[in-house]
């Protein structure tokens, strides 16, 4: 909360400012589960193979007007404090390529980018534009964009790497339940381009995405993981998070290795 109460980021938008919100938060993680989660950091680190990232310490929006490199530090350093995390992901996905040199100074070596293409460009609550929305929720069910799957040998790593997003994980909507067969196959058309080409699938959602529809959206997971499971026996196709990317990304520069490796990329945030 002390680190909190330094947050006072003068967006133009008040309601982005983590200081006007805190009297919202509750004393601790007993009596407020859904602002504290120490308790949940604890389970991921004693479960094997998880990565704890982070997602800025106050949710910090890198684009938004009021902000500055200045603030964004105060923000590294709050979350340094609490440990050393080698991932970030914007939150809103608001990447700002100028503040890339400042994460690095803070050991965080990947972030994850966007996609390739207009619709998915960083935006911020002003030009996030009705047709981009329009345009990426179609993406979702059928393919206007691309595959969005990646070599690894076309990586962006300066001045950290950027391990850039294949597909969000919409979640089970009621409203468009019939085209959920489109939107798996999208996804599987995705997970298979880039098994058989050797190429990086990077897949991620919100935990809180599955807070409605939970059943609907756990089968639909079910069905993602039966298929990559599919390929891993067909093709070595393999799950991995970011820091273990950035880790084989290493190995690779430093010619230990051949470069063949297989991921889906499957990371959530």
């Amino acid at each position: 909360m002390s680190y909190l109460n330094k947050m006072d980021i003068p967006y133009d938008n008040t309601a982005f400012n983590p200081v006007k919100n805190l009297s919202n938060v509750g004393e601790n993680e007993m009596v407020d589960p859904y602002h504290f989660g120490l308790s949940l950091i604890e389970m991921i680190r004693e479960t094997p193979n998880q990565e704890v990232g982070t997602h800025t310490f106050s949710h910090y929006y890198c684009l938004e007007n009021g902000q500055s490199k200045e603030h964004f530090i105060k923000d590294l350093e709050a979350d340094s404090s609490l440990g050393k995390t080698a991932s970030l992901v914007f939150p809103r996905n608001q990447v700002n390529q100028h503040y890339l040199h400042e994460c690095k100074k803070f050991g965080v070596k990947a972030y994850r980018g966007n996609e390739k293409n207009w619709m998915y460009k960083a935006y911020t609550s002003k030009t996030n534009s009705w047709l981009k929305r329009l345009c990426r929720l179609i993406d979702a069910y059928v393919n206007i964009s691309g595959e969005h799957t990646y070599r690894l040998k076309n990586i962006e790593t300066d001045p950290i790497v950027n391990l850039p997003s294949s597909r969000f994980l919409r979640p089970y909507s009621s409203k468009f339940s019939f085209l959920e067969k489109l939107r798996l196959r999208r996804i599987k058309k995705g997970l298979t381009k880039a098994a058989k080409k050797n190429e990086l699938y990077h897949l991620w959602w919100h935990p809180h995405n599955f807070g409605r529809n939970t059943k609907e959206n756990l089968q639909f997971l079910e069905e993602i993981l039966k298929h990559v499971d599919f390929l891993k026996h067909k093709y070595n196709f393999q799950s991995m998070h970011m820091r273990d990317v950035t880790e084989v990304l290493k190995i690779i520069a430093s010619k230990v290795v051949e470069k063949s490796y297989y991921f889906p990329f499957i990371v959530v945030f």
